[in-house]
């Protein structure tokens, strides 16, 4: 076959085309139905594949997260439990208001048993918070070092929570004293109930 007999090739009779030529048309028309079915149909299953599998491994990894999370549920609702009692502990470590007098008298007197000299304890205005209002006290005293640290250790191991919070110790402003002198602001909690928080 040469290139004669190509141009030679009638479009409307493609029946009576050399069977070479006709085996090569039809190799090209079947070529550009299976890249239009890739392009038009196959591509776009394929892309949702892609997505599918994605979603798979996210949904595979929430599925193993949850699933650790129910074989522990029993720990789990053990630790929520021994939240609780915690909680209700901590809460009751909270004074109602008939025994926020109590604890003051409390904290004054840890400073004293500690052998500090009060020279400022001066309870500020209560700020109520969600659940609970804190009492601050400001307080400024005189002592050693030592007797500082014993203060603070006879206010951790009071029955009630004691927080001490912006601390500064400075020298003793008298020339003749050797002691030091230590500000902060010491911090009582009280549980508001529902008839207070009214």
């Amino acid at each position: 076959m040469n290139l004669q007999e190509l141009n030679d090739l009638d479009l409307n009779n493609i029946g009576d085309w050399p069977g070479l030529i006709k085996a090569l048309l039809v190799l090209i028309i079947c070529g550009a139905i299976g890249t239009g079915w890739y392009y038009f149909d196959t591509e776009d299953q394929l892309l949702q594949l892609k997505n599918v599998e994605r979603q798979e491994q996210e949904l595979r990894v929430t599925f193993e997260r949850k699933q650790a999370k129910a074989v522990n549920l029993e720990k789990y609702q053990k630790q929520l439990e021994e939240m609780k009692q915690s909680f209700g502990a901590m809460l009751r470590q909270l004074p109602d208001k008939t025994e926020v007098a109590e604890l003051l008298v409390d904290v004054s007197q840890t400073g004293l048993a500690a052998g500090l000299e009060f020279e400022l304890f001066d309870p500020l205005g209560e700020n109520r918070k969600d659940f609970y209002a804190e009492l601050p006290i400001k307080i400024k005293v005189k002592g050693e070092y030592h007797q500082f640290g014993n203060f603070i250790s006879g206010l951790a191991t009071l029955p009630r929570i004691v927080t001490i919070h912006d601390i500064a110790i400075s020298s003793a402003t008298e020339k003749d004293d050797n002691r030091l002198e230590m500000e902060a602001v010491a911090k009582t909690y009280r549980y508001l109930d529902e008839e207070s928080e009214k």
